[in-house]
């Protein structure tokens, strides 16, 4: 699947591509929720205050400014302690921490411990408390927005508790070993230090991955070990950096950033050349070596072949993930499924109709062409289709690169590096042009990861939202479900297609996410093994062995990561559709889309109060 990379985030959410995953507290989701500088949202009116006696008013006034002072001061010493947590996370959300007043990383990566895991329980009740302290009705609009999602995200959260050892913080492709690379690869120099904190980060990785797999050897014992079919392809995903000193992408792009650096004499520059070659050999590899090595050992430990439902705690445990996924408005998994089949359902219907009233599309669905075919072209003119439905965006750089050829096959189609908060200016799309990802939705992924999908909505929260805690918050279900969202629009923009084409695609698309959803939540949460799948798959479209076998192993790599695009995306259209029924005429996609936008990320049972409140408004 397409992804969004962030640098840290835990296995739920992975924000940064959400990178290592955060042990702490709020790395998790990527503090954005934004008050922007339009009307404050707000889920209901309130009455303004009254009282007759002028000194009690002139008190509640004092003391309802002081209440928001300090929740402002708490809420920005919450996000230099979060932010700070870790050296790479702190170097990809800020390009100057020390205009924050941050002058030093605690860790050069977060922590991946089973102690880390449970303090960040004692942190979170730490949290609710402070969040309790303050009177909603002493607070801002902003402000209570903010404190419903830190609420929402601590009940999600505490779903969770006691079933740390169920994290995994190695997967095929959205694993750490598969993101770290990458993230590095990327890892800007500003200045000097900024390189001598990357041979750091270089010099320390293996000392990380030996904690990574002591947590592992800790699931093994408590027989919660990934299954050796997964753990053979998260081995496979490791080979690839095995890297050799003629065919290594980490030198080239290290001597690439190197040339941006004002004021390296050519000595400097030969001299860190070599420090890096030398860390790559020394340390990055065997680092690499050193998670094969200890997967080998761990082999035939982890006896589940099936979904994640199949280990002791395991319905409960992905309950878990889905909401902290997803963010769903659903009160229950069985709720959200329904939905979910219905609305797979709808799509199939559609493209049935589509052929049977437009039989020549059959023919033409091996002929189509969309207008742009070349990554810049699709970009530009995606900029300006979008100002048809979506607010205009400050204007910002981008650069589009492919995935180096050695890590093709471990890493996703395409995935966004989100930018500095402090520099929303330089943005960078990866994608990956190995031929088993098809190039006719180069258009599409490209809609997905930059206008109007992941880029566009970064720099949008970048230049609205006030908030640096907000700024920080992700919630994996609202960014990936909003670039789902507009993927599935752009389908029917005016890029060459047909009209009948562009509905055709669109719905196809969403159809078949929607089976990926379907049976991520049929596998790791009702238990269905392979056979179950295969005879699911014939009501549909009839599979070879070796297709069945394929999605079956996706499920269960990644539980719940298909809810991630499917639900967010489902929650976001029966939004658009319900404001297009009330509203008739008088509905207007870039004030709907404008209103979706000033939350940043967000939970949806956060926004669906605010959404009744907005149609009520705009009625």
């Amino acid at each position: 699947m397409y992804e969004m990379i962030k640098p840290q985030e835990n296995k739920r959410k992975q924000r940064l591509l959400h990178l290592a995953l955060s042990m702490l507290l709020l790395v998790l989701f990527s503090l954005n929720g934004c008050s922007p500088k339009s009307k404050p949202l707000s889920p209901t009116t309130a009455a303004p205050y009254q009282e007759e006696n002028t000194d009690n008013y002139e008190q509640f006034a004092e003391n309802q400014l002081e209440t928001q002072k300090e929740f402002d001061r708490q809420m920005e010493e919450l996000f230099r302690d979060e932010i700070s947590n870790d050296q790479i996370n702190m170097h990809f959300m800020l390009k100057d921490p020390s205009v924050f007043g941050i002058t030093k990383a605690k860790n050069l990566y977060s922590p991946v411990t089973l102690e880390a895991l449970q303090d960040s329980q004692k942190q979170r009740q730490e949290l609710k408390e402070l969040l309790d302290s303050f009177d909603p009705a002493l607070l801002t609009e902003d402000q209570k927005l903010t404190q419903r999602i830190l609420y929402s995200f601590l009940r999600i959260e505490e779903m969770g508790d006691g079933k740390e050892l169920y994290t995994q913080p190695l997967a095929v492709t959205i694993g750490i070993q598969a993101q770290l690379p990458i993230l590095l690869s990327e890892y800007v120099f500003y200045q000097k230090k900024d390189i001598e904190d990357y041979f750091d980060l270089l010099a320390g990785i293996d000392e990380y991955y030996s904690q990574i797999m002591d947590f592992q050897r800790q699931k093994a014992e408590a027989g919660l070990m990934m299954s050796d079919s997964v753990l053979d392809q998260v081995i496979e995903s490791c080979e690839g950096y095995l890297l050799t000193p003629g065919d290594n992408f980490m030198i080239d792009t290290f001597n690439s950033r190197l040339d941006t650096v004002d004021g390296l004499t050519e000595e400097e520059k030969i001299s860190y050349r070599q420090r890096n070659e030398e860390l790559l050999a020394s340390d990055f590899v065997p680092a690499y070596q050193l998670l094969i090595d200890g997967l080998n050992e761990l082999r035939g430990t982890g006896t589940n072949e099936k979904g994640l439902c199949e280990y002791p705690d395991g319905q409960e445990y992905y309950q878990y993930l889905v909401y902290a996924a997803t963010g769903t408005s659903y009160s229950s998994v069985e709720d959200m499924l329904k939905d979910m089949e219905q609305t797979m359902i709808n799509q199939l219907l559609e493209t049935s109709n589509l052929l049977r009233t437009n039989p020549e599309l059959i023919n033409q669905l091996d002929s189509y062409n969309y207008r742009q075919t070349e990554p810049e072209a699709i970009m530009e003119e995606l900029k300006i289709l979008s100002l048809d439905e979506f607010p205009a965006l400050a204007e910002c750089n981008y650069t589009i690169k492919s995935v180096p050829k050695s890590l093709e096959l471990s890493l996703s189609p395409a995935f966004y590096l989100v930018s500095p908060m402090d520099d929303y200016q330089d943005n960078v799309i990866f994608i990956n042009e190995n031929p088993r990802f098809s190039s006719d939705k180069l258009y599409n992924t490209i809609a997905h990861e930059g206008y109007p999908g992941h880029l566009y909505q970064n720099v949008y929260i970048h230049t609205h939202c006030d908030s640096n805690i907000r700024k920080l918050l992700s919630f994996r279900g609202y960014s990936e479900g909003w670039a789902s969202y507009v993927e599935h629009l752009s389908y029917t923009f005016d890029n060459g297609l047909s009209p009948e084409m562009g509905q055709l695609l669109a719905a196809n698309s969403m159809a078949t996410l929607g089976i990926h959803a379907c049976l991520d939540v049929y596998i790791n949460y009702m238990g269905w093994d392979r056979e179950q799948v295969k005879t699911y798959l014939k009501y549909y479209y009839e599979q070879p062995d070796e297709v069945v076998d394929a999605l079956y192993a996706a499920m269960i790599e990644n539980p719940a990561n298909y809810l991630s695009y499917y639900v967010g995306c489902m929650e976001f259209m029966n939004m658009r559709e319900t404001a297009k029924k009330e509203l008739g005429e008088r509905f207007d996609p870039v004030a709907f889309h404008a209103f979706l936008l000033d939350f940043g990320d967000a939970p949806f049972d956060v926004i669906q109060a605010y959404f009744t409140t907005w149609l009520s408004e705009q009625k």
